[in-house]
């Protein structure tokens, strides 16, 4: 019999029960589709941060994802003190980095740590990196991929000692040749100090399994970003759709996961917005407590 991508979904759901912790995680926000719509408005950050974190708790969260360039020498002091004021906290700072080039390293992961630094005092507990790309996007070689390796195990054990913990994420190309730079780096990172994020839709765009990818991620599975496609174009809200969020739900609730889900919109020019991104967000959130059986 031939399955359907949700059935199967649902049949690892149902077949994944992990023994182990509570379920207990936290939901946030990512600011990326708000930097859309500065962008958009030709806003800049010091502008858009005033509207949007407002319209975040309004939107009833408690907690954001943040972008490296929020905690910017420039912006930082703002940053903090409209957290402050909205009630919000940045429990994960995310940021790029390229560390397969051994030139690049050093300063990379220099620059990770001083991010960290300054994002913790914004709440941060955590780092979302995502290893920067090659400029075609190739694949990278053995070697880059075995330096890419030692360099996150170093960041994520400078950021251990500061009480902290690194996550990886992924888009595509980490994805190609059925993941080999994504399992490369599960296999050759030390568990206890580089951990997981995985983005559901990316994942899926990248003919993977969302949830066999959080299967692999085992106990290193520390956050999720959450993002809604139908027919391969992006919706404005977390909905029903692709993935199968209810599949997901019951493969986490089952294993006891205790991270973070991430509400991440994003628009591209298919997308069809109809409502203010701030309904959006939180319709979002309404649908990711119903579904995954949390509150923000």
């Amino acid at each position: 019999m031939n399955l359907t991508r949700r059935e199967a979904l649902s049949t690892l759901a149902a077949t994944a029960a992990l023994p182990g912790a509570a379920y207990n995680p936290t939901l946030t926000v990512q600011i990326y589709v708000f930097t859309q719509q500065f962008a958009a408005r030709k806003q800049t950050l010091a502008e858009g941060m005033a509207e949007a974190f407002p319209a975040i708790r309004r939107a009833g969260y408690h907690r954001v994802e943040l972008v490296d360039s929020f905690f910017s020498p420039e912006l930082r002091e703002k940053t903090i003190s409209l957290l402050q004021e909205h009630g919000l906290e940045c429990p994960v700072a995310y940021s790029g980095a390229v560390v397969h080039e051994a030139a690049r390293a050093e300063k990379e992961i220099a620059r990770v740590l001083e991010l960290a630094g300054v994002a913790k005092t914004a709440g941060a507990r955590a780092i979302n990196v995502n290893p920067g790309v090659k400029p075609n996007q190739e694949l990278k070689t053995d070697a880059e991929l075995a330096l890419q390796a030692q360099s996150l195990n170093r960041l994520g054990a400078a950021l251990r000692q500061r009480g902290m913990r690194l996550m990886t994420h992924h888009h595509t190309p980490e994805l190609k040749a059925h993941g080999r730079e994504w399992r490369y780096q599960l296999k050759h990172t030390d568990p206890k100090l580089v951990y997981t994020c995985v983005d559901t839709d990316w994942a899926l765009r990248s003919g993977e399994d969302p949830i066999g990818m959080l299967r692999e991620s085992g106990p290193r599975l520390l956050s999720l970003h959450l993002r809604t496609g139908h027919n391969g174009v992006w919706a404005e809200a977390l909905e029903d759709g692709d993935p199968d969020y209810h599949a997901i739900a019951n493969y986490l609730k089952q294993s006891g996961f205790s991270g973070y889900l991430v509400v991440e919109l994003a628009y591209e020019k298919a997308t069809r917005v109809t409502r203010p991104l701030e309904e959006n967000i939180r319709l979002s959130r309404e649908y990711a407590e119903r579904v995954f059986g949390v509150k923000a």
